[in-house]
């Protein structure tokens, strides 16, 4: 969840921010009155071509985190290497790089 969490941050901080202060705002109704932001910030994270990069080339370290965390619902702790292992993968993506328009169709010189 952890590293979720700060893969989220990294990346869909706006979504995070408007979610967040949305809840403080609102104690009473925030499952309801948030909803719709809490879907935003699902709709970046599934979305975002780095995010999804991440999911693919880290797989493997993060079911097994996830696999830990099973094993170890009263102590979330011992996963701790997990998290880092996972961590120090998605920190090796690097975003694919695209050719913008004017890249790709370079201005004829003059």
């Amino acid at each position: 969840m952890q590293a979720a969490l700060e893969i989220t941050a990294r990346y869909c901080s706006r979504e995070l921010e408007q979610y967040g202060q949305c809840v403080a705002a609102k104690p009473e109704s925030w499952q309801r009155d948030c909803h719709h932001l809490k879907m935003s910030i699902a709709q970046c994270t599934s979305a975002h071509p780095i995010i999804r990069q991440i999911r693919q080339a880290c797989s493997e370290p993060f079911k097994a985190f996830e696999e830990c965390l099973r094993q170890n619902e009263a102590a979330m702790g011992n996963c701790a290497e997990h998290v880092r292992q996972f961590l120090q993968c998605a920190e090796q993506v690097q975003p694919t790089h695209r050719p913008s328009t004017l890249e790709a169709h370079p201005l004829p010189a003059s």
